[in-house]
C-alpha cells in the first residue's frame, strides 16, 4: 500500500506558474503508474496528465504544451509543472497511483489517491 501527499497548490495570477508535488511512501513507487486529475467546483473530476513506470507521458488536450509531468524515483515524487496558467485551470488537483497497470486509465484513475491540493488562478 502507498500513501500519496500532494503539495504546491496556491493562488496565482493568470499566466503564472506552479509546481505540484506528489510524494509517496513505499519503496516500490518507481513501479507505479501515476497520474494527475482535477476537479473544479460543480464539475466532474477530469484527467490532466499521466506518467508510466517507463516515463512515458500523456496529457489532456486542455493542458498539452503548458503542463509537464515528471517523476524522481529517488525521491518517490511525481511533479506537475504548470505554466501559462488560466482561470479555467482552477480546481483541486489530485494525484493517483497504481502498481497494477502500466498507465493510469483516463476515465478512472488508479487504486490510490491523495487528499488533493487547491489551485486557484485569478484573472
Amino acid at each position: 500500500q502507498v500513501q500519496l501527499v500532494e503539495s504546491g497548490g496556491g493562488l496565482v495570477q493568470a499566466g503564472g506558474s506552479l509546481r505540484l508535488s506528489c510524494a509517496a511512501s513505499g519503496r516500490t513507487f518507481s513501479s507505479y503508474a501515476v497520474g494527475w486529475f482535477r476537479q473544479a467546483p460543480g464539475k466532474e473530476r477530469e484527467f490532466v496528465a499521466r506518467i508510466s513506470r517507463y516515463q512515458h507521458t500523456y496529457y489532456s488536450d486542455s493542458v498539452k504544451g503548458r503542463f509537464t509531468i515528471s517523476r524522481d524515483n529517488n525521491k518517490n515524487t511525481v511533479y506537475l509543472q504548470m505554466n501559462s496558467l488560466k482561470p479555467e485551470d482552477t480546481a483541486v488537483y489530485y494525484c493517483t497511483a497504481d502498481p497494477t497497470t502500466i498507465v493510469i486509465p483516463l476515465n478512472g484513475g488508479g487504486d490510490y489517491w491523495g487528499q488533493g491540493t487547491q489551485v486557484t488562478v485569478s484573472s
